[in-house]
């Protein structure tokens, strides 16, 4: 035996006697560990037995057909292919929103902060039917105003258009957490140093966000690989694997083929997932080290303010448009025949979907919190503790996020259709499927956000005698807050939209609003269908309303005036927390004014940048930029 693996066996051996002295902590572990087994593991493991003792008996037979056959290998290519390019864009979108929405003042952002989840708010065969309505063979504008009769909006491109501005909300959810958690005492320094707003840009703001935004891509690439709600309708003869999945699993009733299906996708994103972790462990993004203090906008350059201001309008008319549509087939008697008004599909749509609107509620209501705490607790496990097996709890969260959702619902029906896992036809199905299916989410913006937070200030609390439990629900996560309810938030939009994995576990008494939106979407009541999405939507934007009240920020400044004259020292006293500090930093530019005005004698420097303003300030805190070596910190400012 190597030296290496020695060492690594003590390391471990020293891990879990470690983990043992905290009774609290070692049962968590241990509870986590088994709850990813029986909801991960299980299921998995019997989809790979499915594909694999398709008649009882080991044969390769499922693999070989699949890697003869030149549909599937196609369909694998494809569904590369597309991943790669919409999370590509959908992150860059997501960035640019979440850039322009927390760091700093654009006009409208509060409008904009709303249209930017309009696209996950509503079933995704809907939303690809949208798309088809409008840009189609017979589309209101590509064949009613262009007259373009042969316009061909399906394949590649239509998956493209309607997957990016799909998926970059969840590349915006968690960016905005991570944007938020940036010390803003980072980038003000950098222009205290005269830097100017581009150069602080490129050589602090961004590597900073850079875990937030590998985490993002990773989530998009994912999400992408198996959706099949969009590539059902839009795909076209451009075939991607989680269709042929879920073909196989439906159509062709070849459940060991659709398993073999589910797994082979597993490949890329596992490869995916692994290159990032690797390319992240060469970095370090600590800028949270104790001193508190509120999240703050950066000044930008009028230029810079039109280019983000015009490129977010861009985006979000573009998704009124889809949104628009929706809504009119709510109203609108028979698409493209009779334009008339009615109330009609309302009316039908309460009769036979009230009971079903109620449930999907309740299980959404129930599911939300679990899963977005079990997903911190997963991340501070992962970030903050080592013991033995801590890489494969990581791995196999992902897992259930990776395989595609017809396969997650094959799964969960033949793993828990039986004793001693009975659970077939009951609501706790859902809410398992629910809470291992969206986990991934809270585990990425929780590890993303731990990245940024120093651990000097756990170890401080223990250091001081509380235990890892009391550490965890006191210091780590309320730090960590943002990222909380960005994980909240996004996990309760998947489980009132969620379509592929429970479509195989509802039952007479647990049934989902979606899956009763794509059954009248089969049977072509268009109008109906689009009522009971219109539903959807008013209600996920309700919750998401509340939710930002629940946790808004308190303006720290309001309706202060005061002149210093020439030659005079002033001193502002207060309470910690009543704005010192903020004012100070509107007088030297590195926060903007939401209104009022400020004057240097008589020159108005409202809209003047930091670094022009002639106002060094004196932090009360040190902000070493952690990405640099010291001498590149000490040389920033004299490059600068």
């Amino acid at each position: 035996m190597s030296s290496g693996m020695m060492l690594a066996i003590r390391r471990n051996r020293h891990n879990l006697k470690q983990l043992v002295k905290e009774p609290v902590l070692f049962t968590g572990v241990l509870l986590v560990l088994s709850m990813l087994i029986v909801f991960i593991i299980y299921p998995l493991i019997t989809t790979v037995r499915l594909s694999l003792f398709p008649e009882g008996k080991l044969s390769l037979d499922v693999y070989k057909y699949i890697f003869s056959h030149r549909r599937f290998s196609k369909a694998i290519f494809n569904s590369t292919l597309l991943g790669l390019i919409v999370a590509t864009i959908s992150t860059l979108i997501g960035f640019i929103f979440a850039f322009a929405l927390t760091r700093t003042r654009i006009p409208g952002h509060r409008i904009f902060k709303n249209l930017v989840l309009l696209p996950i708010i509503s079933p995704p065969f809907m939303f690809a039917l949208s798309v088809i309505l409008l840009f189609g063979r017979n589309g209101l504008i590509t064949a009613g105003l262009l007259g373009l009769d042969r316009y061909n909006i399906y394949g590649l491109k239509g998956l493209v258009i309607v997957q990016s501005i799909g998926l970059f909300p969840l590349a915006y959810l968690t960016l905005s957490g991570i944007l938020q958690a940036i010390d803003p005492d980072l980038e003000t320094c950098a222009m205290n140093l005269g830097a100017k707003r581009l150069k602080t840009f490129f050589t602090i703001t961004l590597p900073l966000a850079l875990p937030g935004i590998f985490a993002a891509w990773l989530l998009v690439f994912v999400g992408s690989l198996t959706d099949f709600g969009n590539p059902i309708v839009i795909g076209g003869e451009f075939d991607v694997l989680s269709v042929q999945a879920y073909m196989e699993f439906t159509g062709m009733a070849n459940l060991p083929r659709g398993a073999g299906l589910a797994i082979i996708l597993l490949i890329p994103t596992v490869a995916i997932f692994l290159l990032q972790k690797q390319i992240l462990r060469k970095k370090s993004y600590t800028t949270i080290t104790g001193k508190s203090g509120r999240r703050v906008s950066v000044k930008i350059s009028p230029l810079a303010n039109r280019v983000l201001f015009s490129i977010c309008l861009i985006i979000c008319l573009f998704v009124l448009m889809f949104y628009f549509t929706i809504i009119a087939g709510s109203f609108i008697k028979i698409w493209g025949i009779n334009w008339g008004f009615t109330f009609e599909h309302f009316t039908y749509s309460f009769d036979v979907g009230l009971k079903t609107l109620k449930n999907t509620l309740i299980l959404a209501i129930i599911s939300t919190p679990i899963t977005a705490l079990l997903g911190m607790i997963i991340a501070y496990f992962v970030v903050r503790k080592a013991f033995p097996g801590k890489h494969v709890m990581e791995i196999v969260t992902m897992m259930s996020y990776a395989i595609p959702g017809t396969a997650v619902g094959i799964g969960y029906i033949l793993a828990f259709n039986k004793p001693p896992f009975l659970l077939s036809g009951t609501a706790f199905i859902l809410i398992a499927c629910y809470v291992f299916r969206n986990v991934p989410i809270g585990v990425e913006s929780g590890i993303a956000a731990l990245k940024q937070i120093s651990s000097d200030i756990e170890e401080s609390s223990t250091n001081l005698g509380a235990d890892s439990s009391y550490t965890f629900r006191r210091i780590t996560l309320p730090l960590i807050t943002p990222s909380f309810f960005a994980g909240a938030t996004f996990c309760f939009v998947r489980c009132m939209t969620a379509i592929s994995a429970i479509i195989f576990l509802v039952s007479a008494r647990w049934n989902h609003l979606t899956v009763l939106v794509l059954a009248q979407t089969e049977i072509m009541r268009l109008g109906v269908a689009s009522a009971l999405s219109f539903v959807l939507i008013v209600i996920i934007m309700v919750f998401i309303v509340i939710i930002r009240k629940a946790t808004g920020l308190v303006q720290a400044v309001n309706d202060i005036s005061f002149t210093i004259s020439s030659g005079e020292f002033v001193t502002l006293l207060g309470p910690s927390g009543c704005g010192k500090t903020t004012t100070l930093r509107l007088v030297a530019g590195f926060e903007a004014l939401d209104s009022g005005e400020i004057f240097l004698g008589n020159k108005k420097i409202n809209d003047l940048p930091a670094y022009t303003r002639n106002m060094p300030m004196v932090f009360q805190s040190y902000a070493l930029f952690p990405h640099l070596s010291i001498f590149e910190n000490i040389a920033y400012g004299l490059k600068a």
